[in-house]
């Protein structure tokens, strides 16, 4: 299907699609920040939202595509794992951001992935960036650098603070080059599988990764409260399932750069979320970081766009 008829075809619903999309995965950062307060491990968090969603795909997975799945090629084996295996790594270095910095900087951060794809296409698939994704490269680069090393030398911040904000902007900036390698493996195998069986072997990869990863380090899994489990149910069927699943729904009618440009708008959510539950307003020198990297991104997205529009 053309861009063209995408648009013209495009039904009400898929509006209504996107703000259901952005509020689902807005909601990440808050319920992540609920259940940290349960003091419930990064891991747990992570692997539970994976293994929630997984559970819900099971039936439509194994019961439409199961001769698809029985068919996979080694080659296709091996990228599902490795692709999940980024995918668990993502949500625990992006949950753990939390535990040291605001959900502004963090959720900022997590979001630059598309820019990260894009690099990451030019590395391995040979494909040459256009003006705007390097122009969007450096604003973003510009508001990592200004979040992560104050202009003020750190002098009003105390040490440990400027220590928390530096560990917490490192871990998220490992989840956005995770979750990059899980993006651009997922480009490549959704050529080939539909997107039920594909986001169920990612995620099942994914949550069996972190339950090896639990098992090994010895993470508690129970002894927390009812409130913290079902926080840990909500986050897999709210943002994970639902809101993931709306996103993918999206390309049907819209390019992907412009879906991933919807995806941006997660960061502005969960902003306004974390000022209104949290009382949370970062210094002003993140917010600008964070404007910063927004903008970055938006450029680089834009693009892709018309990158993808000249190729047409």
């Amino acid at each position: 299907m053309s861009d063209s008829r995408r648009h013209d075809s495009t039904p009400l619903r898929a509006y209504a699609v996107i703000v259901l999309a952005i509020v689902a995965t807005s909601s990440a950062a808050i319920l992540i920040r609920f259940a940290l307060a349960e003091d419930m491990p990064p891991l747990l968090i992570a692997g539970s939202r994976l293994a929630v969603a997984t559970v819900a795909l099971t039936p439509l997975a194994l019961g439409r595509h199961r001769a698809r799945i029985a068919s996979l090629s080694r080659r296709e084996v091996m990228l599902v794992a490795l692709s999940g295996l980024c995918l668990a790594g993502h949500f625990t270095a992006w949950v753990s951001s939390l535990q040291y910095t605001t959900v502004l900087v963090s959720v900022v951060i997590v979001s630059t992935g598309p820019i990260w794809v894009a690099i990451m296409e030019v590395v391995f698939l040979h494909i040459r960036l256009s003006r705007l994704v390097v122009a969007g490269l450096l604003v973003a680069l510009a508001g990592g650098t200004l979040i992560g090393i104050p202009l003020d030398g750190g002098a009003a911040l105390a040490d440990t603070e400027l220590q928390a904000t530096i560990t917490g902007a490192v871990l998220a900036w490992l989840g956005a080059l995770s979750v990059s390698v899980y993006m651009l493996i997922g480009r490549m195998l959704r050529a080939q599988l539909p997107v039920i069986p594909y986001v169920w072997l990612v995620y099942g990869t994914a949550s069996i990764a972190a339950a090896l990863v639990m098992l090994f380090s010895k993470t508690p899994l129970l002894g927390f409260r009812m409130e913290g489990y079902l926080i840990l149910l909500t986050m897999g069927l709210v943002p994970q399932l639902l809101g993931h699943s709306s996103l993918n729904y999206l390309l049907e009618y819209f390019p992907a750069a412009l879906v991933s440009m919807f995806s941006q708008l997660e960061p502005i959510g969960s902003a306004v979320l974390a000022l209104f539950l949290f009382r949370e307003l970062p210094p002003q020198q993140q917010i600008v970081g964070s404007l910063l990297i927004l903008a970055g991104v938006a450029l680089a997205s834009r693009g892709e766009i018309r990158q993808a529009a000249q190729s047409d």
